[in-house]
């Protein structure tokens, strides 16, 4: 069974310096229909503005995953990590037993739009930890790159929880197939762009639900940067 997650049906938040579409149940917008799918919990498409961030803040026993599309995310965090975070770049954040971070867009012109992923662990009380690697666009080109998994298969980030994520490109004749145990739960992202997800097209921002599917095809996409959850049922 496939559902449909309308963009326009997300929640929203204008902060001024921030805005931001919330998939789930998020800060001041409760849905309970939506409170998160599978072990997923938060997928945030946020846009920070120029020369302004999230101040210092506190995460704990959360996986944590950065997915910039445009702009530069300043990272900072109690684990002494400092990095900036481009597009194709993905970062990992273990919350663990605890963890303080701040991201800012330090750009004077340019826009920060980024995903925020949270999902929940499968174990607590860990050691908070930070990952980044880059993935460039030609192992995203008309596949499914995987890009976090809880073993580093492939050389992806490494998350403590039962999910893979994988992202893609796709554009025209390019296609991808991701074989899925009908027992879990696909979640599929719009990024940017266009594509036909099970026959089902979406749009940028929609997202499509999978339930008791043994298979997730990517077809006929324009543009599309995509992201692709196998998840534990919660």
């Amino acid at each position: 069974m496939l559902t449909l997650r309308n963009s326009q049906d997300r929640g929203w938040a204008d902060h001024g310096w921030l805005k931001s579409y919330h998939s789930f149940s998020f800060a001041n917008y409760y849905d309970p229909q939506h409170m998160g799918f599978g072990n997923l919990r938060v997928i945030n498409e946020d846009r920070i503005a120029p020369g302004t961030g999230f101040g210092t803040h506190g995460h704990r026993d959360m996986e944590i995953i950065s997915y910039v599309l445009e702009g530069n995310l300043a990272h900072k965090d109690t684990l002494g990590n400092v990095k900036g975070i481009p597009p194709g770049d993905v970062q990992r954040m273990s919350a663990g037993t605890g963890v303080q971070h701040s991201e800012f867009n330090h750009a004077p012109d340019q826009v920060t739009h980024f995903l925020q992923i949270w999902i929940e662990p499968n174990v607590t009380g860990i050691p908070a930890s930070y990952e980044q690697k880059t993935f460039s666009e030609d192992e995203k080109r008309g596949r499914l790159r995987l890009v976090a998994s809880p073993d580093a298969a492939e050389g992806s980030v490494v998350i403590h929880a039962d999910a893979r994520v994988y992202a893609g490109l796709f554009d025209g004749a390019e296609s991808a197939t991701l074989a899925l145990s009908p027992s879990r739960k696909g979640y599929v992202h719009v990024a940017r762009g266009e594509i036909e997800v099970n026959g089902k097209r979406l749009v940028t921002g929609d997202a499509a639900k999978l339930e008791n599917e043994s298979s997730i095809s990517l077809t006929n996409g324009n543009n599309a940067e995509v992201l692709v959850f196998d998840l534990a049922p919660h």
